[in-house]
């Protein structure tokens, strides 16, 4: 099948917050699928000679919904994005089509968003399918894939300075899929797909969030049914995802090119389908990857003191009334209020620093000072209660901080890459209680 002969589904648009999602439907459900491609626009992904059959296949027993992440294709391109952003487009599509559960497709990049969404999400997932998942940008000594941070800058200034150019790629197009190096229809696709996906200057905001992202700690808390994907010249780092993941199945498929529609998506497909045809389950997993935050006042007991009793009480008052504003505009959930503190959680860390900036400065504007703490990590939800390790690390982290001060685990910061946010490193900490070292960051 050309290209010419492709009916290419209509584009729709959704709303999520301010950024308008593009996204096609494409068979019936349910059962449902949705899936992120990678780096692409949607419109061009049917100009790609074989990807048009691999979706066909697909959708022969479902509905497939094809999400273009915003900051690419046809979708709005705010200069901040993150993982956490684009689990709200895919929430906001979900919600558009009032699809309660679904199966998640992710490749490369998006296999990250598509992680952490099922790890937050497990009531909105039911079956999880990644390609070549990217879970980690910067090599380490258990993750050799990666690379080191000053090749990960200069391959981001040769995107910068490069992309879109012809020769540039033409030469990426034959090194990702080397078995279609002499087919000039491939080539010239991928050539204007990718030109039509990203600007120079969005290519290299998306390559450092690629270095920037890391969601390793995340596998382990993924609790839903899982497959995972990948070509032998990927199966290094495929396998350690699937091993890290709880019950998931690894295939191995043939082929030597990065794209899941090779051979038209023959072999992909069959492994996806005879995956998704399993059991279906109602259950919904009681842990889930959670934010959690926690904030203190500074030096109230003098504060009390000085003011006496009944003039401390209004002016806490008005510290509440800012913390609960706070948490109402950023989506946070009180859990727990003691004193002159709060515990919160959230589905989302940048969600978490910005409310915790928030109270640090609306808490200042009545003279008072707060530290807060956030981490995030897997928790237990049991009758509307929050519990888990992370639970004692958040409040371990805040009691660390200064006045003013929001500090963060490492996990948070892995896990906001693009969002623009001043880190500084505190070093590694020992949290009374818990196991091991903690490398904590400040932001400002």
């Amino acid at each position: 099948m050309s290209p010419a002969d492709v009916e290419i589904p209509d584009v729709h648009y959704t709303r999520s917050g301010d950024v308008s999602i593009a996204y096609q439907v494409v068979g019936e459900g349910p059962p449902d699928l949705v899936f992120l491609p990678f780096l692409s626009s949607l419109w061009w992904l049917w100009q790609y000679p074989h990807f048009a059959p691999f979706v066909e296949r697909l959708a022969r027993e479902r509905r497939v919904t094809l999400v273009n992440s915003r900051g690419m294709g046809l979708s709005d391109r705010p200069r901040v994005t993150t993982i956490e952003s684009r689990m709200d487009d895919v929430l906001a599509v979900l919600d558009e089509l009032k699809i309660e559960r679904c199966s998640l497709l992710g490749i490369g990049e998006t296999a990250a968003t598509c992680i952490v969404f099922a790890a937050t999400y497990p009531e909105r997932v039911e079956r999880l399918v990644v390609f070549t998942p990217f879970v980690r940008g910067l090599a380490s000594d258990d993750y050799p894939w990666g690379a080191s941070a000053d090749e990960w800058r200069e391959e981001q200034r040769e995107w910068r300075d490069r992309w879109g150019r012809r020769e540039y790629m033409e030469e990426f197009a034959r090194v990702m899929n080397p078995q279609w190096a002499d087919d000039s229809a491939y080539v010239e696709a991928f050539v204007w797909g990718h030109r039509h996906s990203l600007t120079p200057s969005a290519a290299a905001d998306f390559r450092r969030m690629q270095m920037e992202t890391d969601v390793t700690d995340v596998l382990s808390i993924v609790r839903v049914p899982t497959l995972l994907l990948g070509k032998s010249r990927h199966e290094g780092f495929v396998r350690y995802a699937a091993e890290r993941i709880p019950g998931a199945e690894l295939r191995v498929l043939p082929g030597e090119g990065a794209a899941i529609h090779e051979d038209d998506g023959l072999h992909s497909v069959a492994a996806i389908d005879e995956f998704l045809a399993g059991a279906r389950s109602d259950a919904v997993p009681d842990s889930l990857l959670t934010t959690i935050l926690f904030t203190d006042l500074v030096g109230s007991t003098e504060r009390a003191a000085a003011l006496g009793d009944s003039a401390w009480r209004d002016l806490l008052a008005e510290h509440h009334v800012a913390v609960r504003r706070a948490l109402a505009r950023f989506r946070g959930e009180e859990r727990d209020t003691a004193g002159d503190g709060f515990f919160a959680t959230f589905d989302g860390p940048a969600r978490a620093i910005r409310c915790a900036e928030t109270i640090v400065e609306d808490v200042r504007g009545l003279g008072l000072e707060v530290r807060a703490g956030i981490h995030t990590g897997e928790c237990e939800l049991h009758d509307g209660k929050v519990a888990g390790l992370a639970v004692s690390i958040g409040a371990r982290i805040a009691a660390a901080a200064g006045a003013g001060e929001v500090l963060i685990s490492q996990t948070v910061r892995d896990l906001v890459a693009g969002a623009g946010l001043e880190l500084t490193e505190r070093g590694e900490r020992e949290l009374k209680g818990v196991p091991g070292t903690w490398r904590l960051y400040a932001v400002r």
